[in-house]
């Protein structure tokens, strides 16, 4: 073929692509051409672009498109989408338009965007995510709206990664290895290199580094080993992996731990000539039977006047973990300890929160003390906050307290006051010890209920683990008097701190101090409670003082309790609640109802106790105001640790659920609805409290919509409704430890879903 040949020919495919474009350009629709407008002017957020530059990269070369796009153009010009620079110029209108903030992705591909200083997520659809992922901070440019009342965003950058390690099995072929992620976390696995693999096998669990992101000329995401953690199915190996997945530490590094050996423990002359010494007082811990780090101890003694003095004594982790040490930064980076079915991850070193800070009995030991003068009716006479020396008389577990209160008939709730010391019928040794304390605690309770705080008394799921930690037992447990006596004087002690720093004369300001606050309940939640209770005669007040909101959802959870509905109206009203976290701003505590509240009692395991304890060591002795700016930093990372453990920690329940029915598939059981979603039901089966799905294809007799305001499903051809608390039958189909999912299916002999009469629809 010749040279003229090569470009007749070359001529005659540009002409027939451009017939092509032309044919598809004139099938465009105004919405596709505000699509691809609104695309063309995100991905060049600072570049002014002309009618020419517009036509040519949308190849518009029909007048009628050209004339379309300048209606369309000017539309977004009247939107504030876009600005005109000129008569024929415009760009993109950045102001309000290009933002920053967080990436949250979902695993049905409906992502968002939260904007910095907004808590409203804008919708961010999988196409439009440039490979970001949860936490990520990135750079959006808000879309044309259409329909109008939908914001949705781009990210034309991703700022900056929020982890760039990632766990998950590898797979080693012949030619090629790559890590296979939890589902949905890529859209395509990791690419590791054969020689960057350090010994991984296929199956292996691993933790992997990404080395290479992708970009506009490489696809795939590159990563290099970093530590491999065993086998599948291994349990220490599928722990360390939730961990992992949490970016959580699963061991403890050396040269922390070399740190914390070297500190003794001793108590010299000079640390009890600065104490107040209650080594002759009597002293108790009351924690769980397998605990070892005791960070909490009670003294109580009865004083000449007839007020009953109570100590709360706290471990003074501060006095051995200096501001800035190795061990400190390590403990600030973890921020608190993690608490998994079969194991805890401490915040700080075994040598410390076991042994040397840990209130253990008959040894003495150093504690910042909340001490108070009680009469009968617990009215707080008289209080200090002190450094003090104890020695613990006795360490009870909650079962063996328990039994104590029992035994010596305290728990029927009489209130009677407990004999004096030394008077006879008490059965246990220290009885007029324990029974004075739980008797004071529950008039402190009843006095915290009747001022404003919430009444919620939730169940924890428990395991019985063998020595491999295969669960063999489930089961729920709910605190008793015991529980609740610690509690009670632990919320004191935290009470009294928080407003001896925060409460101050009117015109003076208050010195910086970390706060644990919770802000009243979403407006938007609690009218979707309301409208969820009616139908059950009950009624919640949405608005007013936050007293009277308190009083409305104490009443709720009186008038229901007992009830069939109680646990998932229960539940339905703790998702209108916001979340609890640190801030030196002070807000108050709603679920409390207290004005002042911080974190004082737990410096073992959280790390804003230890910051509060060495505040408030440096404001009684007359320092000045710390950097408030260097503490709220500190109380965002906390808060933010906090979550990522309760993550983990749901995570590992999940996990040994799923373990403990695996043996269990065709089994049936009685089972209630504890959860209802667009695609699917979740079922808490009643014998043992494991929760699994039925997911919505199976729901086969029926076609079914989600009713999200009401918690329902309801079908279109039958109306059968299944509702949340609804008891059902199910059967046991199918158990994925790796996904930590339990899939059920409804028994054959199901009987027929609830049937909503006429009327009930009509109100609905």
């Amino acid at each position: 073929m010749g040279k003229k040949d090569k470009k007749d020919h070359k001529n005659d495919h540009s002409s027939n692509k451009s017939k092509k474009q032309r044919r598809g350009g004139k099938r465009m629709s105004k919405k596709q051409l505000a699509q691809a407008l609104s695309n063309l002017f995100t991905s060049q957020p600072d570049k002014t672009l002309t009618l020419k530059d517009i036509f040519r990269s949308l190849h518009l070369d029909t007048h009628p498109l050209k004339m379309l796009a300048m209606d369309t153009l000017e539309e977004m010009t009247w939107d504030d989408a876009i600005t005109k620079v000129s008569d024929n110029s415009y760009k993109l209108n950045t102001k309000g338009q290009v933002q920053e903030g967080r990436f949250i992705r979902k695993s049905n591909g409906k992502n968002s965007f939260i904007p910095d200083g907004s808590d409203k997520p804008i919708f961010v659809s999988e196409r439009n995510s440039m490979s970001a992922l949860t936490g990520d901070r990135v750079r959006v440019s808000m879309m044309a709206r259409r329909p109008k009342h939908i914001k949705e965003a781009q990210v034309i950058e991703i700022l900056q990664r929020a982890k760039d390690q990632f766990v998950g099995r590898l797979r080693v072929d012949k030619d090629i290895a790559f890590l296979v992620t939890p589902e949905n976390t890529f859209a395509q696995n990791i690419l590791i290199p054969k020689n960057k693999l350090k010994g991984g096998k296929t199956d292996d669990k691993a933790v992997v580094k990404v080395t290479a992101w992708p970009d506009s000329e490489h696809k795939n995401i590159i990563g290099e080993v970093v530590d491999v953690l065993g086998k599948t199915g291994d349990n220490d190996v599928e722990m360390n992996t939730i961990l992992a997945q949490y970016g959580l530490p699963y061991k403890y590094p050396k040269k922390v731990e070399d740190a914390a050996d070297k500190i003794t423990g001793e108590i010299t002359d000079k640390d009890v000539a600065e104490r107040e010494d209650f080594r002759d007082t009597w002293t108790c811990t009351i924690d769980p039977k397998d605990a070892k780090d005791f960070d909490d101890a009670l003294s109580i003694k009865k004083l000449d006047n007839g007020l009953y003095q109570v100590g709360v004594h706290i471990a003074d982790v501060s006095h051995y973990v200096t501001e800035g040490s190795v061990i400190d930064k390590e403990a600030q980076k973890r921020a608190t300890s993690v608490y998994l079915v079969d194991r805890t991850i401490p915040m700080l070193p075994e040598r410390l929160c076991n042994f040397v800070c840990s209130l253990r009995p008959n040894e003495d030991k150093l504690c910042y003390s909340a001490i108070f003068d009680l009469n009968d009716e617990a009215e707080v006479k008289a209080s200090r906050i002190v450094h003090t020396i104890i020695r613990s008389n006795r360490r009870y577990a909650y079962e063996e307290a328990q039994q104590v209160l029992e035994d010596n008939g305290v728990v029927d709730g009489t209130g009677q006051p407990a004999p004096d010391p030394g008077k006879a019928g008490y059965k246990d040794e220290y009885g007029w010890e324990l029974c004075t304390l739980d008797r004071l605690a529950k008039k402190l309770r009843e006095k915290r209920f009747k001022d404003g705080s919430v009444k919620f008394d939730t169940e924890e799921l428990h395991f019985d683990v063998d020595e491999k930690g295969h669960p063999i037992r489930c089961y729920f447990k709910r605190s008793k008097d015991a529980n609740k006596l610690i509690e009670e004087f632990m919320l004191l002690a935290n009470r009294t701190v928080a407003e001896t720093v925060g409460r101050v004369p009117k015109g003076k300001k208050a010195k910086v101090f970390p706060y644990r606050v919770h802000d009243n309940p979403d407006p938007e939640k609690m009218e979707t409670l309301r409208k969820f209770i009616a139908p059950f005669g009950l009624k919640v007040k949405t608005d007013g003082t936050r007293k009277a909101m308190i009083k409305s959802i104490n009443k709720l959870m009186d008038d229901v309790d007992g009830q069939r509905e109680a646990k998932v109206v229960q539940s339905v009203t703790l998702r209108a609640m916001m979340k609890a976290k640190y801030t030196t701003h002070n807000i108050g505590h709603f679920g409390l109802g207290f004005d002042y509240y911080t974190h004082f009692t737990s410096p073992i395991r959280r790390y804003p106790d230890t910051m509060v304890h060495r505040l408030l060591t440096k404001y009684q002795n007359g320092g000045r105001s710390a950097n408030e700016k260097h503490y709220e930093d500190l109380c965002e990372h906390c808060s933010d640790m906090e979550q990522l453990a309760q993550n983990a920690e749901r995570d590992s329940i999940k996990y040994k659920m799923v373990e403990f029915m695996g043996d269990k598939i065709g089994n049936e059981y009685d089972a209630h609805i504890s959860g209802i979603t667009s695609y699917g039901i979740y079922a808490e089966i009643d014998e043992n409290h494991c929760e699994g799905m039925v997911p919505m294809r199976d729901l086969d007799d029926d076609y079914y919509d989600f009713d999200e305001k009401n918690f329902l499903l309801r079908g279109r051809r039958h109306h059968h409704k299944y509702q949340l608390g609804d008891p059902i039958r199910i059967k046991v189909a199918k158990a994925n430890v790796e996904k930590r999912q339990l899939d059920f299916v409804l028994a054959e002999e199901q009987g027929a879903p609830k049937q909503g009469t006429k009327e009930q629809e009509s109100k609905e």
